[in-house]
Order: structure tokens, then C-alpha cells, then sequence
């Protein structure tokens, strides 16, 4: 038998954010039959990480892949998930962890944020600025990661610009971005919302990109092909890895 995925996201009071994560991982499991690929939350969505791992040490496995499944590294993937699984850890020590990367960044993830703007009736065009809206975090490497990935988007062009934009915790958010492109003469603006699920972030997003002005706004990641491949991809790679550098993710 292979050994269990579990994916821990981050959770949301809105029923919408569980049914697209729920419906990546059914993407996951048809990408691989036969994997146990399993889907946790951190917050406001049972079952919880805690939960889950005893869950699985209970029923015996030998072995679990610990998916962030996260668009960037910040204080969930750094310390709150990690001191987490420092805790099963100790609780029982038979149960090996493998800690995975977060999903971000990935060059992958520049095709998903494509693929959903052109869905949304975006493409790539000397005329059109992008912004690409993410959640935002107090992490300014979380946030530098973002600004990263809109450079990659410019490359990959022929976009008039791309700014990054920030729903919380940062700056520009996506309406100052917004209003700040077409003061400054675009023509058109497109907003691709860099998140994993629709909520109350993506709401925030499409609300204020659409009263500063924005041409279209794309819809959160969710269920693409490209997002699946990224989740196997981490999967793999955390087999693949020692389980020493696995001690140290956890903290030993």
C-alpha cells in the first residue's frame, strides 16, 4: 500500500472553500488510483490536522506525507502546522512524518493562474494590466514570493504590467492596485485571484478589483489539472527526501 497523503488546508467558514478543495483531491485520487489521499484543516473544518494524524496512528500506518496545502510558506507552514506534528510526533513515535512543501511557488501554478484567466475571457496583451491578488500575510517572504510570481507572469506576457496585490496584511490590496493601473492609463485590468478555494478572501478580491474599475476577474484556483500535478509532485518529493530533513521541518 502506498503511503497516506494528507493534505491540511487551511479551512473556511464558507461551505464553498471545503467543496473545491474536496474536489481537487478527487482530482488528486484519479491522477493516482489507489493513493490514500486525505484532506484536514486548520481552522473552521473538521477534521482537524491533530485529529486526523491520530486518526492514523490509531489505525496502525507506518507512514504519512504531511501536505501544507498552501499557496505560499508563512506562519501555518513555519510554525503553527510544524508544532503540530512536533506534538503526534512525541505522542507516537512509530508513525513517520514526512512534511511536504507548500504548493507555492511552482512553475505549474503560472499555467493554473492562465488557464483561469483565459476561462474568465483574460489573455495576455500589450493593452491589458494584471494584478495578481493573494491573501495577503504579515510573512514579508510570503509576500515577496507573490511579487516573484507576477515578474514570472510579465515574462510570460505580452501583459502591459503586472503588479501583486494583497487582500490582508499587506499593500497595495486589490482595489488600491486597481485604481493605481488605470490612473496610470491601462487601458483594461485584469485581476487573477491567487487563492486555493472561493471565500471570504476571493469575495474581497472580486468586490474591490470590480468597484476600482477592473475589466475581469478570474476565479480562485481550485480544481485545475495543474494544481493536482503540484500536490503529486510535493507528495513525491517528500518520499524521495530523507527523513532527516524531515526531523528538522518538525523542529529536531
Amino acid at each position: 500500500m502506498s503511503t497516506t497523503l494528507l493534505a491540511v488546508a487551511h479551512g473556511s467558514a464558507d461551505p464553498r472553500s471545503a467543496a473545491a478543495v474536496s474536489a481537487l483531491f478527487e482530482r488528486v485520487r484519479s491522477l493516482r488510483p489507489g493513493l490514500d489521499a486525505r484532506v484536514c484543516y486548520l481552522d473552521h473544518t473538521a477534521p482537524g490536522a491533530e485529529e486526523a494524524l491520530a486518526d492514523l496512528a490509531a489505525s496502525g500506518a507506518g507512514e504519512v506525507v504531511v501536505l501544507p496545502t498552501l499557496l505560499t510558506a508563512a506562519f501555518h507552514s513555519k510554525v503553527d502546522l510544524p508544532g503540530v506534528l512536533a506534538g503526534v510526533r512525541e505522542r507516537s513515535p512509530w508513525l513517520r512524518v514526512r512534511y511536504a512543501d507548500t504548493l507555492g511557488p511552482h512553475p505549474l501554478l503560472l499555467e493554473a493562474v492562465e488557464r483561469r484567466l483565459a476561462q474568465a475571457g483574460a489573455t495576455a496583451d500589450p493593452g491589458t494590466a494584471l494584478v495578481l491578488a493573494s491573501a495577503g500575510s504579515s510573512d514579508p517572504e510570503a509576500n515577496a514570493t507573490i511579487r516573484a510570481m507576477a515578474r514570472r507572469l510579465a515574462e510570460r506576457g505580452p501583459w502591459r504590467e503586472v503588479v501583486a496585490a494583497y487582500a490582508s496584511a499587506a499593500s497595495p490590496s486589490p482595489g488600491e492596485a486597481v485604481a493605481d493601473l488605470v490612473g496610470g492609463g491601462a487601458g483594461r485590468v485584469a485581476v487573477a485571484t491567487y487563492l486555493l478555494a472561493p471565500g471570504f478572501f476571493a469575495d474581497r478580491v472580486r468586490e474591490q478589483s470590480r468597484a476600482a474599475g477592473a475589466h475581469t476577474v478570474s476565479e480562485a484556483l481550485g480544481d485545475v489539472p495543474e494544481l493536482a500535478r503540484v500536490v503529486l509532485e510535493r507528495y513525491d518529493a517528500a518520499l524521495a527526501g530523507s527523513l532527516a530533513s524531515t526531523g528538522r521541518a518538525l523542529g529536531h
